[in-house]
């Protein structure tokens, strides 16, 4: 990228007013002496090693680091608590709950975001002016935005028919109709559903619990799912968690991924680079399907990380096994530091979904929990997120809504963080 390309992008940005303080150390609103000289020594700092070939990459702005996912978060209160809490305590970006049309289920529990009925960017968080006004204002404070992606199935039948979206759009499961997309059954696997978690294909081209199974061979099924991600890009994100990853084809995975977009770099992003891509892939061992096959194409979860903690710190394993959870530790045991998204619990298995069981350490046990936490913050082993969700009773449970189903702001109270309220913000200083 030449000089000229590099005072364009810098003047555009400055115009657009993202300009974390990282970046812009005279905290200027207007062209001064020394701002243009502070903004490309900024994106210099950004941009040097960019590893722009690699999908591994977050690009936290310099000295951040870690991320946060809020767990059916509006975006407003995203944006706010970029600027008053995570901006400010050195964290590196926010994950948030799948932003596009979804299933409107009754008494709206939480897993209805994991049902999409369209791709258009419309849900209980906010509609696209939201989403796109939040990713500004958090990186005006150094956060950069993930976004949790659903494209391995759509909305499954319901009792009634059509269903409806978040966004007004009907469906017929069923029927595997999704007009508001479109979807229709040609863009499906045949009817199967999962039953030998060792049969790789029976895990890939069958239904997860009832979910209808995109075919994402398909040309017209990659196509929708570049174009959403690629129009997600455009508003700044810079990667995305990817749902269900064991359930699709690491070959097909990686001809979407081969045709994304680079980053915007309107928003910082170094020339060429690819979105950050981290893949949900439970693997504990002894299936049909490996971490391995998807270590190639971008960072993995690493469930096996959940396990230990829970492990260690609730009392099941001595302390020196906490040597595992390094660097230089856990060779043998865990995949490689640079493939690997770490946590302690995550939406689903703290609600007893997926991996783990009992031993998965969540804000209920609340000793246990903060040591797990601030231990995953500060090894040097991943890429480490931290969960920020909400009080439930049962695991069905969605976020804290009024009358009307608008998700409720959410709340904090030193004093009783664990005990009273709905919703738990974990805030810790990096």
């Amino acid at each position: 990228m030449n000089l000229l390309a590099v005072l364009c992008i810098t003047f555009a940005i400055t115009q657009a007013q993202i300009i974390p303080k990282e970046l812009d150390t005279n905290h200027a609103k207007s062209f001064h002496p020394n701002f243009l000289a502070n903004i490309l020594e900024g994106l210099k700092n950004i941009w040097k090693n960019p590893s722009s070939g690699s999908r591994n990459q977050p690009y936290f702005i310099p000295g951040r680091t870690g991320i946060v996912h809020l767990f059916e978060w509006k975006f407003e209160d995203i944006a706010l608590e970029c600027e008053r809490v995570l901006g400010p305590a050195g964290y590196g970006g926010v994950q948030v709950s799948p932003v596009n049309e979804y299933l409107v289920a009754e008494n709206r529990p939480w897993w209805e975001r994991y049902q999409p009925i369209s791709f258009k960017i419309n849900s209980r968080s906010g509609d696209e002016q939201q989403f796109s006004d939040m990713i500004k204002r958090c990186l005006r404070v150094g956060v950069r935005v993930y976004v949790d992606v659903v494209v391995n199935h759509m909305a499954a039948p319901g009792a009634t028919s059509p269903l409806r979206g978040t966004a007004g759009s009907a469906c017929d499961p069923a029927a595997r109709e999704y007009p508001a997309v479109p979807f229709n059954r040609s863009h499906f696997h045949a009817d199967c559903m999962i039953t030998n978690y060792n049969n790789a294909t029976n895990v890939r081209d069958c239904a997860l619990v009832s979910l209808p199974d995109l075919d994402q061979s398909i040309p017209h099924v990659r196509k929708v799912i570049v174009e959403f991600l690629n129009h997600l890009i455009g508003l700044g994100v810079a990667g995305f968690r990817m749902d269900a990853c064991k359930h699709m084809w690491p070959q097909d995975l990686e001809a979407i991924y081969n045709e994304l977009d680079s980053l915007n770099p309107l928003f910082l992003f170094p020339p060429f680079a690819k979105p950050f891509i981290y893949q949900e892939v439970i693997d504990l061992g002894g299936e049909g399907v490996s971490v391995n096959e998807y270590t190639g194409l971008g960072v993995v979860t690493e469930f096996k990380w959940c396990l230990l903690i829970g492990e260690i710190f609730g009392g099941q394993k001595e302390a020196s096994a906490l040597q595992t959870l390094t660097k230089g530790g856990s060779s043998g045991t865990l995949m490689p530091s640079a493939q690997a998204l770490v946590f302690v619990d995550n939406h689903d298995n703290q609600r007893g979904h997926g991996a783990g069981g009992d031993t998965i350490l969540t804000y209920k046990r609340k000793s246990q929990y903060v040591q797990g936490v601030a231990f995953t913050l500060a090894t040097d082993y991943g890429i480490p997120r931290i969960m920020s969700s909400y009080n439930f009773t049962n695991s069905d449970q969605g976020p804290p809504a009024d009358s009307l189903q608008t998700i409720d702001s959410p709340g904090f109270d030193l004093e009783n963080m664990f005990k009273n309220l709905r919703w738990i913000t974990f805030k810790l200083v990096m």
